[in-house]
């Protein structure tokens, strides 16, 4: 039947159907696989508030080879009862008719996520074909629809959206095809694209559905998702169920060490809204309605910057935030304002006021609502719009997070003290970022008096020719000017071992003479307001000794390096000198030139000696062992470690940025048995020829 041949009765239904193939962009968001997903979840959603409502607690999803998807549930199934108005089943109704269902007027839920009511009817217009099955009454019911027209397929084989399809004449018909225990009840709704309203190419993504089933499996505790992908030759299972909730949820999504325990902010407030509402005579009239809304958040402040905030209303997520995520932030900023303003004399602060970016520093935090009829900005439910929740949010979090700072509690006074610590600390990095803004331009850096005084810099101007060799000691830095090229090689002395910023706060790296040297040659902030961009140097060099005390150094500057500045380290341009351990002078006969090779470990030595003398050849004896950088003279410093032409460098890669972490943590982190631990498991592997003793 040709797809425009519509029978009579059932012009009402395809007229309004029809606006949403028309213009499925304002339904969907697009019509690519981004608005694929959104079909998907419309269908998972209406499930999902069954679940909320405490009907059904498993949701199964299966994608077919045929990509057609299918979604079960074993909540109490689609009503199949009459429908007065319309004399319609509801299954029908729910499937033809745009805003109808039960989350409309006092409805069977408090709050859902479906989208404004039009969700099952719009996935409808938009499929070729789909099919719903209802366990109800010990009976299990079906009806198909094409393109939004209920009638009846005739496959020959497997389910087809290309079979036949006879639309109903007079009368609907909501077929029994079966029976089912008493008390079983549930929907099974499957349905095809349409690819004349879907881009080519427009496809179920697994990674995305997992994602999101995990993540409605965190917001509704107890409820089990379980994604079954039949595309490939061996089919796929992933099952989802966790009962801890959101406070699971941000152990989930947080990264590192925490600072603080995962502290819940709930409450609830109540607003009035102004509805329109139909009376006894059928007129619109405006009404006012009273409204609750449950708020639940979770906030956990860690020790890194990178900040992970996640909001929902109804279990939906709302990736643009909207009035709960405005009055989240604003509760907080005002929290931390008010504590650092009580604390001002103990922490030093000026004029200076915290930002919302210093209390965002390393947040990981969820944000939920709960209210019926939420108003979005949009059909796609991306910003919430109720203006209500905004003061509402802010309230709950205010008064719960001030109870936290206020409460009597050891724990609490320790981890509260620290998190506000991390604020300020964020304040002041921000404020000394900006203070030395002018240090990262080169054109202007040389004439701040800002920049240390023992900083050697180089005259070149391009930045990515430009390299800045950290040295080791004020010995090896007399030898260093001399080997240098002073074109393009800056030099920065450092004295001894810095500060081990994996156990130190903030403020006392930023109060390290070392550390503040180092953060304000490069000129590009550190931490959150690190800027790759205006980094003064293309390579950094690190230069020490060829000694377990050198190789100490080196690690340290690698933890501020990767604490602080990690883009460097993750673009590449950190690297580290490779000095040799050991000079030898090869005896040649005769007015032959004498031969210079240089060694860079005991292995490499005893194996360079062993060629030699089956060679038959001399060296100069006692062999020279470089103790340090300040032995050489500048000719070999520039020979071995500083001329591009003849130098080795190891350039220093974070491959797997998470295992790098846990390494740093327990080699320089402040937790001293896996320390202990670990330096016995590795104790036998050890070379003890390495120490100078």
């Amino acid at each position: 039947m040709p797809d425009n041949d519509y029978s009579a009765r059932h012009l009402s239904v395809l007229e309004g159907l029809d606006a949403v193939r028309k213009r499925p962009g304002m339904y969907i968001g697009s019509t690519d696989s981004r608005g694929l997903m959104h079909c998907l979840w419309e269908i998972i959603d209406n499930s999902v508030d069954e679940a909320l409502s405490g009907h059904g607690k498993l949701i199964q999803v299966f994608l077919h080879k045929d990509g057609s998807v299918e979604i079960r549930d074993e909540a109490r199934g689609i009503p199949v009862d009459i429908e007065p108005k319309t004399g319609l089943s509801g299954v029908e109704v729910v499937f033809t008719k745009l805003h109808a269902g039960g989350k409309f007027g006092s409805g069977s839920y408090a709050a859902s996520g479906g989208l404004h009511g039009v969700g099952a009817s719009v996935v409808n217009a938009l499929s070729e074909r789909l099919d719903v099955e209802v366990d109800r009454d010990s009976k299990t019911f079906a009806m198909s629809f094409h393109r939004g027209e209920p009638g009846i397929f005739n496959d020959k084989k497997d389910l087809d959206p290309k079979s036949d399809f006879k639309p109903f004449d007079k009368k609907s018909i909501l077929r029994e095809i079966g029976k089912v225990a008493k008390g079983k009840t549930g929907s099974r709704i499957r349905f095809w694209p349409d690819t004349q309203i879907f881009v080519r190419g427009a496809a179920f993504e697994l990674e995305e559905i997992l994602a999101r089933a995990r993540q409605t499996a965190f917001l509704v505790p107890g409820l089990k998702l379980v994604v079954n992908d039949l595309r490939q030759a061996k089919s796929e299972t992933h099952e989802f169920l966790f009962q801890g909730g959101i406070v699971e949820f941000v152990d989930f999504l947080a990264k590192d060490a925490p600072l603080s325990n995962v502290w819940r902010l709930g409450g609830t407030g109540s607003y009035t809204e102004t509805v329109p509402v139909l009376n006894a005579k059928g007129n619109m009239e405006s009404k006012e309605v009273e409204r609750k809304c449950e708020v639940d958040v979770v906030v956990r402040w860690g020790a890194e910057y990178d900040t992970e905030v996640k909001s929902f209303v109804n279990i939906i997520a709302t990736p643009k935030g909207g009035t709960h995520l405005q009055g989240f932030e604003q509760a907080v900023l005002k929290v931390f304002r008010d504590q650092a303003a009580a604390n001002a004399r103990k922490f030093k602060l000026g004029a200076e006021k915290i930002e919302k970016d210093d209390v965002m520093t390393g947040l990981t935090a969820i944000v939920t609502v709960r209210l019926p009829e939420p108003q979005f900005e949009g059909q796609t439910k991306e910003i919430l719009g109720t203006p209500a929740i905004k003061n509402i949010v802010s309230q709950v979090v205010t008064k719960a997070l001030t109870d936290r700072f206020n409460s009597s509690k050891r724990d609490d006074k320790a981890q509260t003290a620290l998190v506000l610590e991390k604020v300020i600390n964020e304040m002041k990095t921000r404020i000394s970022a900006r203070t030395h803004k002018e240090t990262q331009r080169r054109k202007t850096a040389l004439e701040s008096s800002s920049l240390p005084t023992k900083l050697v810099d180089c005259r070149t101007q391009d930045t990515i020719d430009s390299e800045l060799i950290i040295v080791e000691g004020e010995s090896a830095l007399g030898t260093a000017k001399l080997a240098r090229n002073s074109e393009y090689q800056a030099l920065l002395p450092i004295r001894g071992k810095i500060l081990n910023v994996q156990k130190a706060a903030i403020s006392d790296m930023l109060n390290n003479t070392e550390c503040a040297s180092i953060i304000q040659v490069l000129g590009a902030g550190s931490g959150r307001t690190f800027d790759l961009a205006s980094a003064r140097y293309g390579k950094i060099i690190l230069m020490s000794d060829a000694d377990v005390d050198g190789a100490h150094i080196r690690t340290l500057l690698l933890t501020l390096f990767y604490k602080y500045m990690k883009p460097l380290v993750e673009d590449g341009r950190v690297f580290a000198a490779v000095p040799p351990l050991h000079r030898v002078v090869i005896v040649n006969p005769g007015s032959k030139a004498n031969e210079v090779v240089y060694t860079y470990s005991q292995a490499e030595l005893e194996n360079l000696l062993s060629k030699l003398e089956k060679a038959g050849k001399k060296y100069q004896e006692p062999i020279q062992r470089y103790k340090g950088l300040g032995e050489m003279d500048a000719d070999q410093l520039a020979e071995t470690t500083m001329d591009r032409k003849s130098r080795s460098l190891r350039r220093v890669t974070v491959s797997d940025a998470a295992n790098a972490e846990k390494m740093f943590e327990l080699l320089m982190g402040n937790e001293v048995a896996p320390r202990r631990d670990f330096i016995i498991d590795q104790a036998d592997s050890f070379e003890r020829e390495r120490i100078d003793a």
